[in-house]
């Protein structure tokens, strides 16, 4: 399956940002992608991820949030930047990238995306690609049946068998532990 792609004209940040905000899409190289509305197991996917995810940051310098929240993977300065996503999850532990309250400006810590038939290609290659260029640090991928957490820096991929194990564990945060 090809990314979902709305038109061949490009776009930059600028611009995302004056469109409305139950428009669904996301910017990669200035082309717009578009989101459908996820399943209710994906909903509920992120939910528990993202409940477990505050619970373990409270109090600690990191801030989890949930989708939507845009991310500049390359930010501009005169937001001529054409790379917007909105992971399902991420974690952000510079405060700096948070400053202007609007958006995640640069590369989280840790980013998670949940899986859906319709993004499987999107997220596993064209997104994965512009993680790494931007310097993520962690990237999980998880689909019904298994999670891929892939770390970039040194490269590394650990995947587990959810019909195994429920627990998945951070390499980067060492102490985090997802509950499936």
């Amino acid at each position: 399956m090809s990314d979902p792609v709305l038109s061949l004209d490009t776009f930059t940040y600028q611009d995302y940002k004056t469109w409305p905000e139950d428009f669904r899409c996301e910017l990669i190289d200035g082309v717009v992608c578009m989101m459908a509305s996820p399943l209710l197991w994906h909903q509920q996917m992120v939910l528990k991820l993202g409940t477990q995810l505050a619970e373990f940051f409270e109090g600690k310098p990191c801030q989890p949030f949930i989708a939507p929240v845009d991310v500049r993977l390359f930010p501009q300065d005169d937001e001529s930047d054409d790379d917007v996503v909105q992971p399902d999850l991420i974690v952000v532990c510079d405060e700096k990238k948070l400053a202007d309250g609007k958006a995640c400006k640069g590369a989280p810590d840790l980013v998670i995306e949940v899986l859906s038939s319709s993004t499987r290609h999107y997220d596993l290659v064209t997104k994965l690609e512009k993680y790494r260029k931007a310097g993520v640090r962690e990237y999980w991928i998880i689909g019904n049946d298994a999670v891929r957490v892939i770390v970039f820096d040194p490269y590394q991929v650990r995947e587990w068998d959810l019909k195994k194990s429920r627990e998945v564990k951070s390499v980067i945060f060492p102490a985090l532990v997802l509950r499936f």
